[in-house]
């Protein structure tokens, strides 16, 4: 399972930047790393990881304003986020919860630790997309079809697919498309609804499905 899952490292430390990539290049992850916030957000606009580790302490832009800006984003509000940081104050993680981070280590990092709470958030969200999968009980994704004016015929083809429980790798490849633009793609269904997250695609679909 981790070839398949990206993570994105960031930390302007060039050390432990290696350090946490070989450890979790080690347990068989992608990894591509940042020395920035800013350098993190040219990354994830060219692909999305399933995961970032991000440090706080960074130059310009902080890991708190990081966090804030990817959960703004219906693109990037998903992805989770673990902090890796030496700020072990009560009001620091405080601080980091509320930024929508999903979880907190302090440096200096314990690998097995990291790798325990990577692979359990991936878990989780392995079984968000079965959730996704149960809405649509016994049906195929040949069977989701459902119209809708203000989206795209490309937009309703991936919504269905979205509904089916594919991921956007499978979308892509079933569809002859990029990763990037199954992203896109559904970065404008979710503004046009007004949508949060994937489940609330599948849910509308289904309730369309004729």
């Amino acid at each position: 399972m981790n070839l398949s899952k990206r993570l994105l490292i960031v930390d302007d430390e060039p050390n432990l930047l290696r350090a946490v990539a070989a450890c979790l290049r080690g347990e068989g992850y992608e990894v591509d790393t940042a020395r920035s916030g800013e350098e993190a957000l040219v990354h994830i606009a060219q692909r999305l990881p399933d995961l970032i580790v991000s440090d706080i302490r960074m130059p310009r832009m902080d890991g708190y304003a990081f966090a804030r800006q990817l959960r703004g984003n219906p693109r990037t509000d998903l992805i989770p986020i673990v902090f890796l940081t030496a700020k072990d104050e009560s009001s620091e993680r405080i601080v980091g919860i509320r930024s929508g981070v999903d979880a907190y280590l302090t440096k200096p990092f314990e690998p097995d630790e990291l790798i325990a709470v990577i692979g359990n958030i991936l878990a989780r969200v392995e079984r968000t997309h079965a959730e996704i999968a149960r809405l649509i009980g016994s049906n195929t994704r040949e069977h989701i079809t459902f119209t809708d004016e203000e989206l795209t015929e490309a937009e309703q083809r991936i919504a269905a697919a979205v509904a089916s429980g594919m991921s956007n790798k499978d979308i892509a490849s079933e569809l002859g498309l990029s990763v990037r633009t199954v992203e896109n793609h559904i970065s404008h269904i979710l503004a046009k609804k007004n949508f949060d997250n994937r489940v609330e695609i599948a849910r509308y679909v289904l309730a369309r499905q004729n």
